[in-house]
């Protein structure tokens, strides 16, 4: 298959939140027939329900400032698929990408024809084997994977990571994790398994409980991030510069790159699992942990477009990722402030929308291309109990955009929020005017 022969292959197994199928099965059984590529690498998983992604991509920046060859597997995209791949920084290509999904297709056949398997396996599965074999391919030392969904279950687990985190854990993906914070902790808690190393970060307590628990029941003697962390002083842009003490080091003043409050904590986490990853064999000195923080990126989460007026692209799709764009916005937000908000049906609309709706002068809320968008008049219920300002509505999310851009004035502010697949619609418009 050529790149988009292999894109619309994976497409046609279903939309990948509406056909998931939680378990490891499938992908060990990809994974063997390839000769389990996972196993030539040393892997790194992170669960979490918020700040994976972001610690996910700094330690990554971290391990390649240390002159680790790495790779970073993440989700969703943005705009293109082969965002999802990363190797040395930079994503895999079309040709590459085609090659290892035509493999993993073809073993996936082959075992659905010698009846090992009951149907195809889904959209993520064969992806994230697709990926582990890519990192193989390149010939990468470390494999840093953020979690899809859950942990338990979650196709990456099957990868048997060394080294894991937990980022904090919130309410998201009841239908799929249960509906307490303990049965999505134990969901996530499952990949903690014996022998491994972990770092868990602050939590709220009864996610604590259920992963101490866990560590207890499988011999794992957690780092916790109980780390002091001191803000030294900040930028009008949301960057923060933090000192950071942990047991094996001390970081003064360190910028980092990633805006908003929230981004000390998963720093923290990112430096701690670096700290581990020396007792694994990797030499990752002082520099090159404060040189990762500092100049790590991670597109679409409180991403900054210097414009008239100037954008804020942020994912903000459950309540603690409103809150933190909230409280980014009450800080740092210059005035009028325009909100582009679409989110997905199955999301706490509810209280995003309490969350976010007051923050904003206007409002254009708007649709996503996607099956599992909410519609127009489900956001207008919501913010017609919480909105303050005008709140106008866009056919399609690019017409929003252009809406927002006529009502904002130039020394104001467009922040667009509510889901990364409305970021990822709307991310290329926004750089393409700046």
């Amino acid at each position: 298959m050529n790149f988009q022969e292999a894109v619309s292959y994976l497409l046609n197994l279903g939309h990948e939140t509406l056909t998931i199928k939680l378990g490891l099965r499938n992908t060990e059984l990809l994974l063997d027939a390839l000769d389990n590529p996972e196993r030539a690498y040393t892997s790194v998983q992170i669960a979490g329900t918020n700040g994976k992604g972001s610690t996910a991509a700094m330690l990554d920046s971290i391990c390649r400032a240390a002159g680790i060859k790495c790779g970073l597997y993440t989700s969703p995209h943005l705009v293109s698929i082969t965002e999802r791949i990363s190797i040395n920084g930079s994503q895999i290509t079309e040709e590459e990408f085609a090659n290892c999904v035509t493999a993993v297709r073809d073993v996936s056949a082959q075992l659905l024809n010698d009846k090992q398997l009951e149907t195809l396996p889904t959209f993520f599965e064969q992806l994230t084997v697709a990926a582990l074999l890519a990192f193989r391919n390149a010939g990468i030392e470390l494999a840093v994977l953020e979690t899809g969904l859950g942990g338990r279950l979650d196709s990456t687990t099957a990868a048997k990571a060394s080294i894991v985190a937990i980022t904090p854990i919130a309410m998201d993906h009841e239908e799929y994790l249960g509906n307490t914070l303990a049965s999505i902790a134990a969901e996530k808690a499952a990949i903690i398994r014996p022998g491994v190393s972990a770092v868990i970060a602050h939590q709220p307590m009864p996610a604590l409980e259920v992963l101490v628990k866990r560590c207890d029941e499988v011999g794992v003697n957690p780092v916790f991030d109980i780390g002091t962390r001191t803000v030294d002083h900040f930028f009008s842009d949301g960057r923060f510069c933090v000192t950071f003490a942990t047991g094996l080091g001390f970081y003064r003043s360190v910028c980092l790159s990633l805006r908003g409050r929230h981004q000390i904590g998963n720093a923290a986490v990112a430096i701690h699992l670096a700290e581990l990853l020396r007792n694994h064999g990797f030499a990752i000195p002082h520099e090159a942990i404060v040189t990762g923080l500092q100049t790590a990126q991670h597109p679409g989460r409180l991403e900054l477009v210097q414009f008239e007026p100037a954008f804020l692209i942020d994912g903000a799709h459950n309540p603690e990722g409103a809150k933190s764009l909230r409280d980014y916005l009450n800080e740092f937000a210059p005035r009028p402030l325009t909100l582009v908000f679409g989110a997905m049906r199955d999301k706490q609309l509810e209280q995003i929308g309490e969350i976010l709706f007051p923050c904003a002068d206007s409002i254009l809320l708007t649709t996503i291309d996607n099956p599992r968008s909410a519609t127009i008049e489900r956001l207008k219920e919501v913010a017609d109990r919480f909105a303050r300002g005008k709140v106008l509505t866009g056919d399609s999310s690019a017409a929003a955009l252009r809406t927002a851009v006529a009502e904002t004035p130039r020394e104001g502010l467009i922040c667009v929020a509510g889901s990364l697949y409305l970021v990822g619609e709307l991310r290329p418009l926004i750089l393409s005017m700046s």
